[in-house]
């Protein structure tokens, strides 16, 4: 009667050669056929079963590989954008939250792109006004934050407050300028 032994993912049929030779061998042959087609249904009912699960982690691979894609992107857009359009981003909310409308924010960008081109770093050499509002003396910034000298926020929060009990408006303050030269 043949025995079945398991080597590595084939079977091998061993004869044990106790009666005649030709009826062992024979129930060696079907016994390693049947053996190979159980183990190609356990290999078929293992994949089976395993699909949904490599399935779903394909989908989690794409997601992830999305998602770092986005954060790069994110990251990217960031790095392109200039000093000024970064300062521009920063002053925006602060316009809107005084109640300004967008056309107070359109006569504000004039303004500071006449001053300083809303370079935080910004000095005049022959007054000494200094950053995107152009506080002259530059000291008078400190009254909005102790970082004036290198937080743009600082100092369009200290050019918003000036604006607003000087001229009332940023509008009125472009008005003043281009007829003036200063504000």
């Amino acid at each position: 009667m043949p025995t079945l032994r398991r080597t590595g993912a084939t079977l091998i049929a061993t004869a044990a050669l106790v009666g005649g030779t030709g009826t062992v061998a024979a129930e060696a042959a079907q016994a390693t056929e049947a053996a190979k087609a159980t183990e190609a249904t356990e290999a078929s009912e293992a994949a089976k079963a395993t699909a949904p699960a490599i399935t779903t982690a394909r989908k989690a691979t794409a997601k992830a590989a999305s998602t770092a894609v986005s954060a790069a992107a994110r990251r990217k857009t960031s790095k392109k954008l200039s000093r000024k359009a970064r300062n521009k981003s920063i002053a925006r909310p602060m316009v809107r939250a005084r109640g300004w409308s967008s056309d107070q924010y359109a006569c504000l960008v004039r303004l500071w792109n006449r001053e300083s081109d809303w370079n935080h770093f910004a000095r005049n050499p022959g007054s000494g006004a200094y950053g995107i509002p152009q506080a002259l003396p530059a000291g008078k910034m400190a009254g909005a934050g102790r970082d004036w000298r290198t937080n743009p926020k600082t100092q369009i929060k200290w050019g918003l407050r000036y604006i607003k009990g000087r001229y009332g408006t940023p509008c009125a303050a472009w008005a003043h300028s281009r007829s003036r030269g200063w504000y």
